[in-house]
């Protein structure tokens, strides 16, 4: 499995990221296991959770994604061999970000029992938190780097102004330094190209992961009609956000593109997002074979550059 570097981290990652908030979701703990061993054994060794992954699923807390992680990790003896990435920010009690020191303080330490381990590769701001003096928050990640609990740091729904503020905050006062954006792109979202994220990451020497790399599903061309709302519990939000005549006309140039290669739509999105030049690894996320096979081959795709400028014509 190729592997890229993650930005300035020092890190490299494979181009596809194993998204983990099915993990204690749609996963138990068995098929979560499961899941991390065929990962890991294609050589997606790097994957992406949160301590709120999965609070909305009755009877959770949040933390379940990190607790599975961090079990499979001490059982199998392979935290060396992954990359893990988890966030903070997300205050449930509060309802909103939260990323006053005291508060990355406590849920670090948190993150860090439950995932069995004394570091954390990269290191999120679920959310800005526009609150706070932005010297305070990367004041307190800097500090989570050089006591080596986080070797690097991500910000997560940032803009492009908040992404160069922090740029210059940094070099005014010091502090963390943010490696990773980890925005919602895909053939269907591609608002970081219109609203100066993508090109803030660029001048900066800041990669993308983006999530929702298939567009909650849609992009796997499940749905195609109000006919189609009731194949997953998803399904009535996912036809009435994409299925239109642009998110049609996305489908039909993935169509044209997978007579050509053989492959299926989930590889074909996955395949031009990871291409994009500021993007390092797409999220995505799998519960059966067939959609983790998927996975495994969008990474090594290799899309023409007329397929290329089809897809990106489609959705433009």
């Amino acid at each position: 499995m190729e592997k890229r570097p993650l930005g300035r981290s020092g890190l490299t990652v494979p181009p596809v990221c194993f998204g983990g908030n099915v993990f204690g979701w749609t996963l138990d703990r068995r098929e979560s296991f499961a899941m991390l061993d065929r990962a890991l054994d294609a050589g997606l060794n790097y994957v992406d959770s949160a301590d709120v992954y999965s609070f909305w699923v009755p009877g959770n807390q949040g933390g379940e994604s990190e607790s599975l992680i961090g079990e499979w990790m001490a059982e199998r003896g392979v935290r060396q061999k992954m990359v893990v990435a988890t966030k903070v920010g997300m205050d449930k009690a509060a309802g909103k970000p939260n990323l006053k020191p005291a508060y990355i303080r406590e849920c670090v330490e948190a993150s860090l029992k439950r995932l069995r381990t004394d570091y954390i590769d990269l290191y999120y701001a679920h959310r800005d938190d526009q609150t706070l003096p932005m010297a305070d928050v990367l004041g307190e990640f800097g500090d989570l780097v050089q006591e080596g609990k986080v070797r690097s740091l991500g910000a997560s729904n940032f803009t492009a102004e908040r992404l160069t503020e922090a740029v210059n905050v940094r070099a005014q006062h010091g502090g963390g330094r943010y490696d990773v954006l980890q925005n919602e792109y895909n053939l269907y979202v591609r608002d970081v190209e219109q609203n100066g994220v993508s090109a803030a990451c660029g001048r900066h020497g800041v990669v993308q992961c983006p999530f929702y790399a298939l567009g909650s599903g849609f992009l796997s061309g499940k749905y195609r009609s109000a006919e189609d709302a009731g194949k997953s519990p998803r399904g009535e939000a996912v036809v009435k956000k994409f299925v239109n005549a642009r998110g049609l006309a996305i489908l039909a140039a993935m169509d044209e593109v997978s007579g050509q290669t053989g492959a299926s739509l989930s590889r074909i999105a996955i395949a031009w997002l990871i291409r994009k030049p500021t993007v390092a690894s797409a999220i995505a996320s799998a519960t059966s074979q067939d959609q983790f096979d998927d996975l495994v081959a969008a990474a090594t795709l290799d899309l023409s550059p007329a397929q290329m400028q089809a897809l990106d014509d489609a959705g433009a």
